[in-house]
């Protein structure tokens, strides 16, 4: 069962829900995150708040993607209450693209990469009701960063590259009492500057700030254990580069349980009426290849499992030339 956010044809938004082949509108609903607060108020699942609204007109969702009407599966009325975050490292195969991109003088020492993938390796997956390893984590920003399905992913123009990351993402969405709830999963664009990164792991912060994309439709209930997809890169309609990607538990190095718990134990995240993204992880990279996306590339995301697949175009802001940002003295 999958859930989108769109536009009609008029302009006015709505909510649809898809199960199998056939998909409609959720009467009633204009986004996801009001329709999940109501489900809370209700103490309601989000299946059986959609259920009670009946079915709604029919509604054509891959017209609608192709037409650029599918917005973001979830998004908040002030940007600025919707967190873009992820934890990096917490696939079985993320390690070595890492480790080669660190690599020390030392091949006998180990990078921080590998520390951190090894803490997670042993202690990610505590027992229920334990608490393991914290793993590493970033912030990409708000919801100001978030580019819908279809929608370019804009590359600043000081940035040295502008890559990929197919990835799950989980959706979430803070009651009012400050509890967080899980909406379900999106295929996402975890887009990162990969060369920034190389020349300093400590840059890893600045190398996040980039824009993401995620969705378009909204997996409802739990996160397949064993997630296979593909991510491509086509370039004038031809495909440069393809490879497949997984993700879910069994070839994750932490728990689902384990990544919430050191990204909600923080107050500052469980702030009542806000909106998370977080991305999970990848172990697939066009970078580590050797490819470098460029000006009108387009990268696709596609996996059965979460729906439609999520496209984005490339764009680069043109060079501003050498001139440091003026602050102004009040």
């Amino acid at each position: 069962m999958f859930l989108s956010q769109l536009r009609l044809p008029g302009g006015r938004r709505a909510v649809a829900l898809r199960q199998d082949q056939s998909a409609h509108l959720v009467p009633g609903a204009t986004g996801t995150r009001d329709l999940a607060l109501d489900a809370i108020a209700a103490g309601r699942s989000l299946r059986a708040e959609i259920a009670l609204r009946g079915q709604g007109e029919p509604v054509d969702l891959a017209a609608a993607l192709a037409e650029g009407r599918m917005l973001l599966p979830v998004d908040h009325p002030d940007p600025a209450h919707l967190h873009l975050t992820g934890t990096g490292l917490t696939h079985l195969g993320s390690a070595s693209t890492r480790d080669s991109m660190h690599q020390k003088a030392d091949p006998d020492q180990l990078t921080d990469s590998m520390k951190m993938f090894r803490m997670g390796l042993e202690g990610g997956r505590p027992k229920p009701g334990a608490i393991g390893v914290q793993p590493e984590w970033f912030w990409k920003g708000n919801g100001h960063n978030a580019a819908a399905p279809g929608a370019s992913l804009c590359s600043p123009a000081f940035a040295l590259d502008a890559g990929e990351e197919p990835e799950v993402a989980g959706i979430y969405v803070i009651c009012p009492e400050g509890r967080p709830f899980r909406l379900g999963f999106a295929l996402a664009n975890e887009f990162s500057d990969h060369v920034t990164e190389r020349g300093n792991y400590l840059w890893l912060a600045h190398s996040k700030l980039r824009p993401a994309s995620f969705g378009p439709e909204l997996l409802l209930g739990d996160l397949p254990d064993h997630v296979e997809g593909e991510s491509r890169i086509l370039r004038d309609g031809r495909v440069i580069w393809q490879k497949p990607f997984l993700s879910g538990e069994s070839n994750m190095s932490h728990s689902l349980a384990n990544l919430e718990h050191h990204h909600f134990k923080y107050g500052l995240f469980c702030q009542p009426g806000d909106v998370h993204v977080h991305f999970f992880g990848t172990a697939t990279l066009s970078f580590a290849d050797g490819v470098k996306a460029r000006q009108g590339d387009v990268f696709e995301i596609r996996c059965p499992a979460f729906g439609l697949p999520l496209r984005n175009p490339l764009d680069q802001q043109p060079p501003q030339g050498e001139a440091p940002v003026a602050v102004a003295s009040l």
